[in-house]
C-alpha cells in the first residue's frame, strides 16, 4: 500500500465517476480494519501515528468518493482539470439563464406547492446532469467539460440547500 496514491488505488476501485457505493464502502472497511490504530497499540507510539495517519487517508479517501460532487471534481483533476469552483464560476449562457429563473421562482414562490414543483425541477435536472458527467468522465473521457457540469451541480447544490430550507419553513408553519 502506499499511502501517496490516488484514492481509487487505495481502496482498490476502478477509477471511474459510476461507482458502487457497497463495493467502495467494503473496500473502506476491509482497509479500515487493516490499518485501525488499535490492532497497533501493543507496537509502541510510532506505529500508532503511522497507524493514525493512515486511517486519516483511507477515511479522506472515502469522503471523497462517496460523495458524487467531490468525486467528480477529484476525477477532473486528476485528469489535469481542476474545477477551480472558487475562481472560474464561468458558465453556459443557457444555464446562466437557467439559474435566473430558478432565483426568481424559488423569490416569487408564495406557497409549499410552489417550491415544492421548483424543488421536482432542480431534482430532475441535478439527476440529468449527474448522468451527464458520467457520459463525459466514464465514456467520453472529456474531463474538461466534466468539470464545468461539476460547477453547475454545485450551483445545484446551493440552490436546492436553500429549497430545502424554505420547504422547512412552511413544514414549521412560518
Amino acid at each position: 500500500m502506499n499511502i501517496d496514491a490516488d484514492d481509487f488505488t487505495l481502496l482498490g476501485l476502478h477509477k471511474a465517476f459510476q461507482l458502487d457505493r457497497a463495493q467502495l464502502d467494503a473496500a473502506w472497511k476491509a482497509l479500515q480494519a487493516q490499518v485501525h490504530p488499535d490492532r497497533f497499540a501493543a507496537d509502541g507510539a510510532a506505529s500508532q501515528r503511522i497507524a493514525m495517519q493512515w486511517a486519516v487517508r483511507v477515511n479522506e479517501a472515502h469522503q471523497r468518493l462517496k460523495d458524487p460532487l467531490k468525486r467528480a471534481a477529484y476525477l477532473c483533476e486528476l485528469a489535469g482539470v481542476p474545477v477551480q469552483s472558487e475562481s472560474n464560476t464561468a458558465m453556459p449562457g443557457d444555464f446562466l439563464m437557467q439559474q435566473m429563473q430558478w432565483r426568481e421562482a424559488l423569490e416569487e414562490a408564495d406557497n409549499v406547492d410552489a417550491v415544492q414543483t421548483l424543488a421536482d425541477e432542480v431534482s430532475a435536472q441535478r439527476k440529468a446532469r449527474l448522468a451527464r458527467v458520467t457520459q463525459l468522465l466514464d465514456v467520453d473521457g472529456n474531463p474538461a467539460q466534466a468539470a464545468q457540469e461539476v460547477r453547475a451541480l454545485m450551483f445545484i447544490d446551493r440552490l436546492t440547500d436553500e429549497i430545502d430550507a424554505r420547504l422547512e419553513r412552511y413544514e414549521d408553519g412560518a
